[in-house]
């Protein structure tokens, strides 16, 4: 007779009991977490910027300036909205 009952309540005020124990186990993997966890995120060597700049100039060097895309086909252009967005090492390499 008293299981019901229990269930009752529990359906009832579940939205009221959910938030408070949400908040302690998350207080106790914040707590945990940052026991475990080193302090200190050690920095790069090399800046992100100087690593954009570096690889832009690589590509720069590699590339041949005399060989360009022609502007009819439009190879920047994506397709379909699946090749928008893709990863330089992804992409499928321009016909020669």
């Amino acid at each position: 007779m008293l299981p019901p009952i229990i269930m009752a309540v529990l359906r009832r005020y579940v939205p009221y009991v959910t938030l408070p124990f949400a908040i302690v186990v998350g207080a106790i993997g914040y707590k945990i977490e940052s026991i475990v966890s080193d302090k200190q995120t050690p920095s790069p060597k090399v800046s992100v910027e100087e690593t954009r700049v570096n690889r832009r100039l690589d590509e720069l060097e590699s590339g041949d300036p005399l060989k360009v895309a022609s502007l009819k086909e439009k190879p920047f252009v994506p397709k379909n909205i699946f090749e928008r967005n893709v990863s330089p090492s992804l992409q499928k390499s321009a016909p020669e």
